[in-house]
């Protein structure tokens, strides 16, 4: 199993359009990739109910994990994409 821990790097958190950035991405991956923040059970990164209901908040730790094939280089794109403003 493959995680990464990143910082939130979106002012406006994972809401709306950075949530909906994130999911697609997550959605294109060939694994099956989830997100947990501050110790919240985790939800499915293609997920975009599940994504908006974690709250996740401009400078939040959230955890990737994915595993499989893939699942390294599925995980440092995620990341990279989180650790950005999504909201420009």
């Amino acid at each position: 199993m493959a995680q990464r821990v990143v910082i939130l790097g979106s002012r406006s958190g994972l809401h709306a359009r950075p949530a909906a950035t994130f999911v697609q991405a997550a959605a294109h991956k060939t694994v099956r990739v989830t997100v947990a923040v501050d110790g919240k059970p985790p939800v499915a990164a293609d997920s975009m109910l599940g994504v908006m209901t974690l709250g996740a908040a401009y400078g939040d730790q959230v955890t990737l994990t994915a595993e499989g094939d893939g699942a390294e280089a599925a995980l440092e794109e995620l990341a990279a994409l989180l650790s950005k403003e999504l909201d420009a």
